[in-house]
């Protein structure tokens, strides 16, 4: 027996009762995709519910989004050597830290025009998972739900990742020159003689 957790999907725990969230895709082209947070053995003990709407996306969004995030999660589900997922239609399970990156993306593109989804999915590629799952937790404490659209945090993070172009995410930024007298500045000039001395 090796020591890694069997998976299904995107990293979902194959256990019965793990936190995982969960993305419905209807069979109709023109359903809703749901995005739903299930909180397995811990749902409903201490007013936590058994789960949680966090966004419903019409169709053309969803498959706008769709493979920024398969892609993304299957590289990293790739290099831990973990099975890779592709998005099917019914239930998909996803490991819980993945599935809060990916509200983050939905979140951004709910209200997005169609040529403001490919600059949200290039930026929203760009940063890196400790920084989506900050930016899931901070949008889920204020606007989480599924009915909280255009509010907070939810409706920021349009507006962050919204604003630009693809052209400019692909140049890599250059580096700040410092200055090195800055690193020596105080706030009060008796500490400026003892960093001289």
């Amino acid at each position: 027996m090796n020591g890694k957790p069997k998976t299904i999907d995107f990293g979902a725990p194959v256990e019965f009762g793990a936190h995982v969230f969960r993305v419905e895709i209807p069979a109709s082209k023109t359903g809703e995709v749901r995005i739903i947070e299930d909180y397995g053995y811990k749902g409903g003990e201490n007013g936590l519910p058994y789960e949680e709407e966090r966004v419903v996306l019409p169709r053309s969004i969803w498959s706008a989004i769709a493979e920024t995030a398969r892609k993304d999660f299957n590289a990293r589900l790739k290099a831990q050597k973990v099975t890779t997922g592709r998005w099917k239609t019914g239930k998909n399970l996803l490991d819980r830290l993945l599935g809060k990156e990916l509200c983050v993306l939905a979140w951004a593109a709910e209200r997005a025009k169609p040529d403001e989804l490919p600059v949200i999915c290039s930026k929203w590629a760009a940063l890196r998972p400790e920084e989506r799952w900050w930016l899931f937790s901070m949008t889920a404490a204020e606007a989480g739900l599924s009915a909280d659209r255009e509010r907070g945090w939810r409706k920021a993070l349009y507006f962050a990742l919204s604003d630009g172009n693809t052209e400019q995410q692909s140049k890599p930024r250059k580096r700040r020159h410092y200055d090195e007298d800055a690193i020596q500045m105080t706030l009060f000039p008796f500490e400026r003689k003892t960093l001289q001395a």
